[in-house]
Parts: structure tokens; C-alpha cells; sequence
């Protein structure tokens, strides 16, 4: 059963859900976690409007999000056991991912023939391009959510932040800078990490992962 249309529409009815939740606790919230709540909520709107739309990398960027609420459901589920909220927040993030997963959703993403042709991408080319994308996307709320929680700030806390939004928005434009900033986000979780905010650790090990199907390609460039 293929069902696109439906899968799609239900994936899109969970981001926007957290978005709105999102928004609602921005507003609600004390001063200190309103950027936090804002900044998730346009994490969750993003991925709601892009798959709405059907931007070429809109199925990777979801899926990333689910995945991030799926590992932060079972990390809490690790600690306090299985409480219905983990049970809730993660079985609504695992749907995401499993909507968007199969063959039959690539062809309204990034399985169009147009970006293709327009960058030049061949199956190889967009092989390396989701996996760096997903990765991403499930590091991006993992170091807003750090860098962003009030508690003594960190300048490279800051700095991974500053460099996984650009380093994300790079590489969906295709970008050879957005390969380098996000190696560049992993080196600043990494030393951040190294500093004592321990915190950040996971997310420096999945920025790491997200440029490390450029190193190649980057490292050939640079050769050249």
C-alpha cells in the first residue's frame, strides 16, 4: 500500500502539531526558554512547510526531525522509564519517520527530475546528499535546544549553532560552503564538549556524521 498523499499528509499534520506546541509554550513559557520554544517551533514549521511544499530535501529534513524526537523519547525512556508522555512524543516521531520512509515517497522529493538536472546530480550524488541532510536535521534541534537553554552560555556552543543552520541551509542549496560549516558545527560541538559541556557530546558525534559523506568530494576539490 502506497498511500503518498495520505503518509504525506499525516507526517505534516505531526510537525505542525509540535510546531503549534512549540509557539504555544514561546508564548507562554518564562522569558528564559521563550527563544528555546521558538526556536523548535520554527524547527517543526520548517519541516511542515517544506513537505507541504515538496522541496527536493523536504523528506530527509522530516525524517531527521522524527528521528531526533524517536532518540529523545527512548533517552528518556532509558532514564525515567516508560512514562506515556516519552511513549506519546516518541511513537508520534517514529510515525513521522516510518510516513516518510519507502520507495514510493522519494518521487515526490528527491526523486524530481528537475533539481536533478538542474545541479547534476546522479543516484550517488543524492545518496551522499540525504544522508548528510537527515544527520543533520537530527542534530540541528539537539544544538539549538543546548545552545539556547538557559544555563551559563558557551561561545562554542554558540559558535556549532551558528554553523549547523548554515551549515544545513548550504547543503540543500548545494553548496560547498554548507559542507564546511557543518565540519566546521561538529569541530565546535566537539571542543565545546572537550570544555566541559558534556551535554553537547551527541550532538557533535551526529554533525560529524552529517559532513562526513563531503570529506571525500571536499578533500578532492581542495587536491585539485
Amino acid at each position: 500500500m502506497k498511500l503518498v498523499g495520505e503518509r504525506r499528509a499525516l507526517a505534516s499534520s505531526a510537525l505542525i502539531f509540535f510546531a503549534f506546541l512549540h509557539g504555544l509554550a514561546a508564548l507562554m513559557s518564562p522569558p528564559d526558554w521563550t527563544q528555546v520554544s521558538l526556536a523548535m517551533a520554527i524547527v517543526y514549521g520548517l519541516g511542515f512547510f517544506s513537505v507541504v511544499a515538496g522541496y527536493f530535501w523536504a523528506r530527509w529534513y522530516a525524517i531527521g526531525i522524527g528521528l531526533f524526537g524517536t532518540l529523545s523519547a527512548a533517552v528518556g525512556i532509558w532514564q525515567l522509564g516508560p512514562e506515556p508522555i516519552f511513549l506519546i512524543f516518541g511513537g508520534v516521531h517514529l510515525g513521522v519517520v516510518l510516513a516518510l520512509s519507502g520507495q514510493a515517497m522519494r518521487e515526490p522529493f528527491e526523486d524530481q527530475p528537475s533539481w536533478r538536472a538542474r545541479f547534476h546530480m546522479d543516484d550517488h550524488g543524492v545518496h551522499r546528499l540525504g544522508r548528510s541532510v537527515v544527520r543533520a536535521s537530527i542534530g540541528l534541534p539537539f544544538v539549538l535546544l543546548y545552545a539556547l537553554a538557559p544555563k551559563p552560555g558557551s561561545a562554542l556552543v554558540a559558535l556549532a549553532a551558528v554553523l549547523t543552520v548554515g551549515g544545513l541551509a548550504g547543503v540543500v542549496r548545494l553548496r560547498a560552503w554548507g559542507a564546511l560549516a557543518l565540519g566546521g558545527a561538529a569541530g565546535a560541538a566537539l571542543a565545546a564538549a572537550c570544555f566541559g559541556s558534556f551535554g553537547i557530546a551527541p550532538a557533535a558525534v551526529v554533525l560529524t556524521t552529517a559532513a562526513a559523506p563531503f570529506a571525500g568530494p571536499v578533500a578532492r576539490a581542495l587536491r585539485g
